[in-house]
């Protein structure tokens, strides 16, 4: 796990820095998308390539029990082109959606009965709603590249809280 999160770090570091412009590659799809704030991104995505790689996240995040995003969230930036804003809204609109479903689910099987989980869960959410407030004011005032390396050094150090807890 400590390698896959160096490499992941490694990755946002040396991968692609720049949007990728206007060029339309085998297989791109070329995005427009404006922001609330007026912000406009402009990008050319291989939508296969993006599924082929969604597709490997997925087995691998769930064989190593762990979230997608910390996977997703690089390759979408560094092998895919995506601006790193639109990577960290994408992965938060797909996390937020798979909580709910999940949620629903455990409300359905009765998961939740004897009250203690449904309190945990809201209690959860509401961290959720007010961290994603916070988290997505602070991405409006920092530029892509710093949110990039930011989370290139939270892996690493991630990476390197694994490697000294396993010895």
């Amino acid at each position: 796990m400590a390698l896959l999160l160096a490499a992941a770090a490694v990755f946002l570091v040396l991968g692609r820095r720049e949007e990728r412009g206007s060029t339309t590659r085998f297989g791109g799809v070329r995005r427009t998308i404006t922001d609330r704030a007026g912000t406009t991104y402009k990008y050319t995505v291989n939508v296969r390539l993006g599924v082929l790689y969604s597709l490997g996240v997925g087995f691998v995040s769930s064989f190593l029990g762990i979230g997608g995003g910390i996977i997703h969230v690089p390759l979408m930036v560094s092998a895919l082109g995506f601006p790193v804003h639109v990577a960290t809204a994408t992965s938060h609109f797909v996390l937020a959606n798979m909580a709910a479903a999940g949620s629903v689910t455990h409300i359905v099987t009765g998961a939740f009965s004897g009250g203690t989980g449904i309190h945990r869960a809201v209690a959860l959410s509401i961290g959720v709603v007010g961290g994603a407030q916070v988290g997505a004011s602070l991405s409006q005032r920092i530029h892509g590249a710093t949110i990039q390396r930011l989370l290139a050094l939270a892996l690493a150090a991630l990476a390197v809280r694994l490697l000294i807890g396993a010895v």
